[in-house]
């Protein structure tokens, strides 16, 4: 892999990963054109784009992130101590609604699903299919919800729900910001709820799937200069990231989705296209 490549990879995860455009299915694409085969190299990469757009994560919510680290241990004291029939302050409603909302994740893990995954991943056409059945979600839900909702009033059911919608993202083309917040909003969370419980949802869901990548990480025969290469790719996913999340926000105040639903749309024919050309070639 080359420097190049390893910046424009990185450049990719991170606007894809928080826009509701699909980081997998967009490097699956990405892959095929620089021919780059799948493998435990390409994954352990892939593990470190994702943890760049982690780093993204912490670094934009970071205050978010310490009150629900300091929520789980209130919760856990009052769980203890008997306390908890007094009831739950909104960022402890909210660490339940994240563990509820991996549960879906954590059951598709056990399964074993990921040579599926795979198998879809590499090829262009089923990445550009799932593509524009993600433009498709993201119009309808863009269309017909209407929530006002703040994630602090939800429901148990609510989060459940939510976290189904990520389950299915592991679909290479099938966003998994798209999805959650598709989720939020056909719940009736208001559109900035829905964003901000997608973004914190992402930390257990990119940490869970490390969990599982880091031995093929370190089973690399990786020289110093290649490891170079995969962590300016890492450090161009984390600041794009960064940038994307804020844009995402911007969009959530002052916009709709339905742009990201047209975009996927023209990739996932062009891709869909591309797949029966390679087909017949």
């Amino acid at each position: 892999m080359s420097l190049l490549q390893s910046i424009i990879l990185g450049l990719i995860q991170g606007i894809t990963e928080f826009l509701p455009v699909s980081s997998s299915g967009h490097l699956a694409i990405a892959h095929v054109l620089f021919g780059l085969e799948s493998g435990e190299e390409i994954v352990a990469f892939d593990l470190l784009l994702h943890l760049g757009t982690l780093i993204a994560v912490f670094i934009v919510y970071y205050r978010q992130i310490f009150a629900l680290v300091r929520a789980a241990f209130t919760l856990l004291g009052k769980l203890f101590t008997g306390k908890i029939k007094q009831g739950l302050d909104p960022d402890e409603r909210f660490v339940i609604w994240v563990i509820v909302a991996t549960l879906p994740l954590i059951l598709l893990k056990l399964t074993g699903l990921d040579a599926v995954v795979e198998t879809l991943s590499s090829s262009i056409l089923a990445v550009g299919l799932i593509l524009l059945f993600n433009g498709a979600v993201l119009f309808l839900s863009d269309k017909f919800s209407r929530g006002n909702t703040a994630i602090a009033d939800a429901k148990w059911y609510n989060a459940l729900a939510i976290g189904i919608c990520q389950m299915f993202a592991v679909l290479p083309g099938l966003s998994r910001s798209g999805s959650t917040i598709t989720g939020g909003l056909l719940n009736g969370l208001d559109r900035e709820s829905s964003v901000r419980f997608s973004f914190i949802l992402s930390i257990p869901a990119i940490l869970g799937a490390s969990v599982f990548k880091v031995p093929d990480l370190f089973a690399q025969s990786t020289s110093a200069s290649e490891w170079g290469i995969y962590l300016v790719g890492m450090a161009a996913a984390a600041l794009v990231g960064i940038a994307a999340m804020r844009l995402l926000q911007y969009i959530s105040k002052h916009s709709n989705f339905r742009m990201f639903s047209y975009y996927c749309w023209a990739v996932g024919a062009i891709a869909a296209v591309y797949g029966i050309i390679r087909l017949f070639a």
